[in-house]
């Protein structure tokens, strides 16, 4: 669930899935990114909104462009920041999480920002009475990654609408193809859900081995030619093939792989003059992605880096009341999806 600010402090809000967000709750989420980006243009790039406010990074999984974009997240808005990493803590030596979360309500933690290899674990979290915070999912899993989905969002919007033209806007009527690895990625799920509720038309692409049980239920279409889809595509996101979780033979060989559903320049001449390439990294290049392509003006994969800063800093500045909004511009957030959803995955 995500309560804007005005929540009380004794039900805090959290972030767990992108289920849990309305039209109106994503859009005000990136209308403030949009304001946290104008910060980042400032000689001084940091606000004191969450100045004595604790933001606990807890990572149980490896990470580096997502750890580093929260902690810059947090400290542009001038709160303290505890990195915490699986590796070398007591996790390593058979601590719980439940011991874990209670030490760090010890430390007096305002949110915490929870990465972990099994899905439902920020859930559990968040609803377990074990800390008080608000909890964000960093990507739990193969189920979810919020945040990405918020920043790749925010990234169509300032490319295919306009950075000023896109406040109070969703994506109606866009078309979005997701390519690759769909069966393993918590970005695709998170994206499918919000690209759903912002209106915009997704299509997954994919070999079938590489899509999930179910996908047939999710909010999209399913193709398995990637050069039919391709010249109505507004965004073509690849995905990475996640080699650490490929414990079955899902392709022939990666060479197999590249010829069927890789994005060289050929196909990106096929995609119409406007629309826009994706990448969440890190990149397989010359697999799912050529070098001509990723380097390519039309290439948002650095973009969505920068852009993951100030998505994370509004989703920080509303979640722990960094302002005081409209009630009526911060309506409740039905969670029902979101739950049942977790609930599967756990």
């Amino acid at each position: 669930m995500l309560r804007l600010p005005g929540a009380s402090p004794r039900t805090p809000g959290h972030l767990i899935s992108a289920a849990d967000l309305t039209r109106d709750d994503a859009v005000l989420i990136l209308d403030t990114a949009e304001e946290m980006a104008r910060v980042a243009d400032r000689p001084i790039k940091k606000l004191p909104t969450l100045r004595g406010r604790t933001v606990v990074n807890l990572f149980f999984e490896d990470s580096t462009r997502t750890r580093i974009s929260f902690e810059a997240a947090a400290k542009r808005l001038s709160a303290d920041v505890i990195n915490f990493s699986a590796k070398g803590s007591s996790v390593s030596k058979g601590e719980s999480l439940k011991d874990t979360a209670l030490t760090l309500e010890a430390m007096g933690a305002d949110a915490v920002v929870i990465r972990h290899g099994s899905s439902g674990a920020p859930y559990r979290l968040a609803n377990s009475g074990w800390i008080d915070g608000a909890v964000i999912n960093a990507g739990d899993g193969t189920h979810e990654h919020p945040t990405q989905a918020l920043l790749d969002a925010f990234t169509m919007r300032r490319r295919l609408v306009g950075a000023d033209a896109g406040i109070g806007r969703d994506l109606e009527g866009r078309r979005i193809t997701i390519v690759g690895d769909i069966l393993h990625s918590r970005v695709a799920r998170s994206n499918v859900l919000l690209l759903d509720t912002l209106g915009a038309l997704v299509t997954l692409v994919a070999p079938p081995t590489l899509l999930p049980i179910g996908v047939e239920k999710w909010p999209c279409e399913v193709s398995y030619d990637l050069d039919q889809v391709l010249p109505k595509s507004d965004a073509v996101m690849m995905l990475r093939v996640q080699r650490e979780r490929m414990n079955a033979a899902f392709f022939p060989t990666e060479r197999e792989y590249s010829r069927r559903y890789g994005l060289d320049g050929q196909r990106m001449a096929r995609m119409p003059d406007n629309s826009i390439v994706m990448h969440p990294g890190p990149m397989n290049r010359g697999m799912e992605i050529t070098a001509e392509v990723a380097d390519s003006d039309r290439c948002t994969a650095v973009e969505q880096v920068a852009n993951g800063v100030s998505t994370r800093m509004a989703v920080l500045y509303l979640l722990l009341g960094g302002a005081v909004f409209n009630s009526t511009s911060a309506p409740a957030v039905t969670h029902s999806r979101a739950s049942s959803a977790t609930e599967e995955s756990k």
